[in-house]
């Protein structure tokens, strides 16, 4: 998947349908074509829902649930998801930039065509999660767990991973040569399947004699 800039509201294919939306969201709604712009959902029941073709700005979503969700060509901006359970969603086409996720639940959900721009990831559990042509430029992942994650064709462009768990996962086409830290705190045996450059192999290397029960002295 190619990536450029992030997109601006005015340039999305669908901007010229987008509608303000007023009100609170429910269970299985189903919202489509509509501005989220300025809004706080704190608490907010809305599992299953369906987000297609809208647009977040500025929206804050704090101890809510949305599990089972749908995100299918949305576009975010400046969004602050905090304690949040986004169990099981699916986000497909989508584009995120500038947002903030702490301590939130992704376990068990698809992401598909996805990219995220200058996000921040803290806490975040992806656990059992399929990320299939998944990009973050430039973020920040860290105590993110990948465990039993399936990853394909994913790129860390000029992203940090700082105690970044992949216990279990798998990786076909991971290109992590781009990422400017690596910082691994375990799951060390689950990167084949991954691409690194020859200096994030010697960060590294620590790790990996340590996994395959390497002692290294010098006397």
């Amino acid at each position: 998947m190619r990536v450029g800039a992030p997109h601006d509201l005015a340039a999305l294919p669908y901007a010229h349908r987008l509608e303000p939306f007023a009100g609170e969201l429910e269970q299985a709604g189903t919202y489509e074509w509509l501005h989220f712009d300025g809004s706080a959902f704190q608490g907010a029941e809305a599992g299953s829902a369906l987000f297609s073709e809208s647009a977040f700005s500025s929206v804050t979503f704090e101890h809510g649930r949305l599990r089972h969700s749908r995100f299918d060509e949305v576009w975010l901006h400046t969004v602050r998801v905090v304690g949040t359970n986004l169990a099981e969603t699916t986000w497909l086409d989508s584009e995120c930039t500038a947002g903030i996720f702490a301590g939130v639940e992704m376990h068990g959900g698809e992401m598909r065509r996805t990219v995220f721009h200058q996000c921040k990831f803290d806490s975040v559990n992806l656990r059992a999660t399929t990320l299939k042509d998944v990009v973050f430029v430039d973020c920040l992942l860290r105590d993110v767990d990948f465990g039993g994650a399936a990853l394909a064709d994913v790129r860390f462009p000029g992203s940090t991973l700082d105690r970044a768990r992949f216990d279990k996962a798998t990786l076909t086409r991971v290109d992590l040569r781009e990422a400017t830290a690596l910082g691994i705190a375990s799951g060390i045996g689950s990167l084949n399947g991954a691409t690194i450059s020859t200096a994030q192999l010697f960060d590294l290397a620590p790790v990996l004699a340590q996994h395959v029960g390497l002692t290294v002295k010098d006397d």
